[in-house]
Formats: structure tokens, C-alpha cells, sequence
């Protein structure tokens, strides 16, 4: 069984950057597409973007531009760098391995104006 462990969640202000980060353990192979997903307070878990098999990233077309998604395969972790963040990004932060049911435990970004 695979795990994902969020890190990195915190207060941040309008227009900063935070970079969150997902560590994965167990039965996970570096091939694994990981998606993130934020669920804001009182709404529904909405997919933000998912890293790809050929290193490269797809995003919605919310995030696009100032959110990226990498890789570091030495240390099974993805990255979710966030830049000009607004207000209506606040949430919950998880990643998914993509396909199934393997979640994080979320990590809270609170977004300032």
C-alpha cells in the first residue's frame, strides 16, 4: 500500500507564493501520475492539476500560469509551487496518486487579503 504525506500548508498572503509538498511511501513507483486537488471551505474537492508519466505537468485552467507541478523521482515527492495567490485559493491541499484511492491527508493553505 502506498502513502502521500502533504507538507508545506500555511497562512499566506494575497499575491505570495507557497510551494506544497507530497512525499509518497510504500508500495508507490516513480511512474505514478500524482494529481492535486483543493477543497475550499464548504465546497467540493476540485482538481487543480496532475503531473504527467513524462515529467511534464497538465493543469486547469484556474491555476494555469501561476501554479506549477514537479517532480523529484530521487525522493518520490511532488511539488506544487503556487505564485500570485488569491483569497478564493484557500483550502485544503491533498494530492492522489491519479486513478485511485490512495489520498493524502490535505494540508491547509489560508490565503489573506
Amino acid at each position: 500500500q502506498a502513502q502521500l504525506v502533504e507538507s508545506g500548508g500555511g497562512l499566506v498572503q494575497a499575491g505570495g507564493t507557497l510551494t506544497l509538498s507530497c512525499a509518497a511511501s510504500g508500495r508507490y513507483e516513480s511512474v505514478n501520475v500524482i494529481a492535486w486537488y483543493r477543497q475550499p471551505p464548504g465546497k467540493e474537492r476540485e482538481w487543480l492539476g496532475a503531473s504527467t508519466r513524462d515529467g511534464g505537468a497538465t493543469y486547469a485552467d484556474s491555476v494555469k500560469g501561476r501554479f506549477t507541478i514537479s517532480r523529484d523521482s530521487a525522493v518520490n515527492t511532488v511539488y506544487l509551487q503556487m505564485s500570485r495567490l488569491k483569497p478564493e485559493n484557500t483550502g485544503v491541499y491533498y494530492c492522489q496518486i491519479a486513478g485511485s484511492h490512495v489520498w493524502g491527508q490535505g494540508t491547509q493553505v489560508p490565503v489573506s487579503s
